[in-house]
């Protein structure tokens, strides 16, 4: 196993020391950063063309094995030279910098050597074909795009042939799974809907090359799902564990979260109890004859036609959006509204409403489409009937908050509009981010929201606005108890689907899809970690403003830096050191 070597000064206070530094040590941080981004992007051109640089337009993964080796090769390199530099005269935006620079190679070296990905897990492969945002996303003229798609579905074969070289022999059995399934959509995908938006083009060359390319990956990618099938299911096992080292180092490696997994466990399983309580009481206040469950379902029945869909998700939005400035929650700083739109046709399989934002390099396609899946027109009267209850006015509302404002499209907004740098731009932590949109939920309902207009207040629809931000929470509480459970203590996929039926309330279908993702998205514990850690800044930062606390000014401070791990925004809010490490213990490594 690969020994790690942690410089200790990497972790001092990055935001905290002030001390002049040597230009020379600037620029060398600077040099480096550029040539491991570089590479980085190089390696992953789809991440490439996600953040807006699209010199990686049309360019495809190299997944053959000497490319892999290389790659980690370059990975360990990286981390060997950033802690060979003189960290502690950088400056106090490049000490920042390189903190986040080092976990995020720690986390790529965590994926190839500890996960082993790429010997792994199939799905890495079957997912490798997406060409979505050259179809979404206006940034070049399409028969450009086109050529683009067409570069990187010619690379199939290679792709789909490195995956049957690299993949061993007896693989997860969800991540088979799973792959069969992503293999299969994405075929579907191009089959139809790629077929049919290249129906357009008017050069007959590129129309016959699109043509050729797709129905040639269309078959690369059915022959795989039968490979997977037919090879490497009946061979699959149930060791998707990641165990109780791994799991802790994962943490560490991407959030510098020290707490054990039992801690950890511990911690969530308390507030799935605390959450279970809330949702008990709260929906005795909506209706104390009926048991909690039959209330929710109730007020499920309070939700748009189909035809108004699209309009009263529109309208509640710019609802929202008001709430947030009369109440200075937050400070947004466009008026550049998301567009609520219904959901692309090839993407409706798996979205039920979805934030879609260009990446923050982006100067052309620069839209954001806050997507909301519709009924289908030839669906049974049932099936529509039974949709529309998900978007029961509450629950959609808490989405739109969780997507678009204050949370992920607000986020983008602030993103743009700072002085975060490069590294900050390209660098996101998995845990702020969906931290930050989870916790973007209950502030609003702690605020208020839905409690009526012109200062009235509506305590009974507020109450079906606490319940329904409860019913989220406590879905990401499941998650969050059953990837340690999973990962640590030996918890089957049967136990976590039943766990997921007990503890949320879900039904059997779904609560099957959420355990089957928590065998290979263990960081799906991330929306309540980060959810946790951020009400922990905000008691800890109001404490040291004591009087002078204002919630938008914390909003504000903690979206001027990118999303970086929790542990790093602490070292830029709060002066004094005592208080950070209650509650939430981070990872703490010695001044050396």
């Amino acid at each position: 196993m690969l020994k790690i070597t942690l410089l200790a000064a990497i972790l001092i206070s990055g935001c905290l020391l002030l001390e002049a530094a040597p230009r020379g040590v600037d620029a060398e941080f600077d040099r480096l950063a550029a040539e491991y981004t570089a590479g980085y992007l190089a390696w992953r051109p789809q991440t490439g063309v996600t953040l807006g640089f699209h010199e990686y337009d049309g360019q495809a993964p190299d997944y053959s094995a000497q490319s892999i080796v290389r790659e980690f090769e370059r990975l360990k390199t990286f981390e060997q030279r950033l802690a060979k530099l003189r960290l502690r005269a950088l400056s106090r935006e490049r000490r920042h910098d390189a903190q986040l620079l080092l976990g995020a190679i720690r986390r790529e070296i965590f994926t190839f050597e500890d996960q082993q990905a790429y010997a792994q897990n199939p799905m890495v492969y079957a997912g490798s074909l997406d060409i979505s945002i050259y179809l979404k996303r206006d940034f070049a003229p399409f028969e450009q795009r086109v050529r683009s798609m067409v570069a990187i579905l010619a690379k199939a074969p290679a792709i789909l042939a490195a995956a049957r070289a690299n993949l061993e022999d007896s693989l997860p059995r969800p991540h088979v799974e799973t792959a069969i399934e992503i293999a299969n959509g994405a075929a579907d995908f191009l089959a139809k809907d790629f077929t049919e938006s290249v129906k357009g083009v008017e050069n007959p060359n590129i129309l016959a090359a699109a043509n050729i390319v797709g129905a040639r990956a269309v078959a690369e990618l059915r022959q795989f799902a039968a490979y997977l099938k037919r090879e490497k299911l009946p061979r699959s096992h149930e060791q998707y564990a990641l165990g109780r080292e791994k799991y802790a180092r994962l943490l560490q490696c991407g959030e510098m979260i020290a707490l054990a997994p039992a801690e950890l466990l511990a911690l969530g399983e308390q507030e799935l109890r605390r959450e279970q309580e809330r949702f008990a009481q709260t929906a005795a206040e909506i209706d104390p004859a009926h048991p909690a469950i039959e209330v929710f379902k109730t007020i499920q029945k309070d939700h748009p036609t189909e035809a108004s869909l699209i309009a009263d998700t529109k309208k509640n939005l710019e609802n929202i959006r008001q709430f947030i400035v009369q109440r200075r929650l937050l400070t947004l700083p466009s008026e550049v509204r998301a567009r609520v739109e219904e959901t692309p046709a090839f993407l409706r399989a798996t979205s039920f409403a979805s934030m879609d934002t260009p990446g923050p390099f982006e100067t052309k396609a620069t839209e954001a489409f806050y997507y909301v899946t519709p009924v289908e027109p030839d669906w049974p009267a049932a099936q529509k009937e039974e949709w529309l209850t998900a978007f029961n006015y509450y629950t959609t509302d808490i989405v739109s908050i969780h997507e678009a404002y204050p949370g992920h499209y607000a986020q983008f907004l602030r993103l743009n509009a700072s002085a975060a740098t490069r590294l900050e731009k390209i660098f996101t932590s998995y845990a702020f981010v969906e931290g930050w949109a989870h916790y973007a939920e209950q502030m609003m309902v702690e605020q208020g929201f839905g409690g009526g207009d012109a200062g009235a207040t509506n305590t009974l629809k507020q109450a079906k606005y606490r319940l329904a931000q409860s019913d989220e929470a406590l879905l990401r509480l499941c998650r969050f108890c059953v990837s340690i459970r999973m990962h640590c203590f030996g918890m089957t996929i049967d136990q976590a689907a039943e766990f997921f039926q007990d503890n949320c309330y879900y039904e059997a279908k779904p609560s099957r899809a959420e355990a089957v993702r928590g065998a290979y998205d263990p960081e799906y514990l991330y929306y309540t970690l980060g959810k946790l850690e951020l009400l922990k800044l905000r008691e800890d930062y109001r404490r040291q403003e004591k009087s002078a606390f204002k919630l938008k000014t914390f909003h504000d401070e903690i979206l001027r830096h990118g999303a970086p791990p929790v542990r790093l925004l602490r070292e830029c809010l709060l002066k004094k050191r005592k208080i950070w490490d209650e509650v939430l213990p981070v990872t703490d490594l010695p001044d050396k």
